[in-house]
């Protein structure tokens, strides 16, 4: 199994979401975060005072996926987060040791 990260754009999450449900993705957990890479945030004008933005707004998103599938849904993510400009995201893959159903007690990929 593989735990997928991605950090992208909040406007694109429904699109990206829609996106990963076709290609058979039942869950997924989604955090709002804020953080900054090669843009490093920017500058807004509020009330006439211009103000520095440090951290941008992002959604995270954390998928676990059997092995076979894990591929397809980064190319998903790429395809459906993708705007072109600078600061649509990363996406981080992780290996799984384990994955248990609370409610029932599977484990493995029976659990996802």
């Amino acid at each position: 199994m593989k735990l997928i990260i991605a950090a992208i754009k909040p406007f694109k999450l429904e699109e990206v979401r829609e996106a990963l449900t076709a290609i058979g993705v039942r869950g997924m957990m989604v955090t709002e975060i804020k953080g900054f890479g090669a843009q490093s945030g920017h500058t807004e004008i509020y009330r006439g005072a211009e103000y520095a933005v440090n951290f941008v707004p992002k959604v995270k998103l954390e998928i676990v996926v059997a092995d076979n599938l894990a591929d397809e849904v980064v190319e998903t993510i790429l395809k459906s987060a993708k705007t072109d400009k600078i600061g649509d995201g990363k996406i981080f893959v992780l290996d799984v040791n384990q994955a248990v159903r609370v409610r029932t007690g599977e484990a493995g990929d029976d659990a996802l």
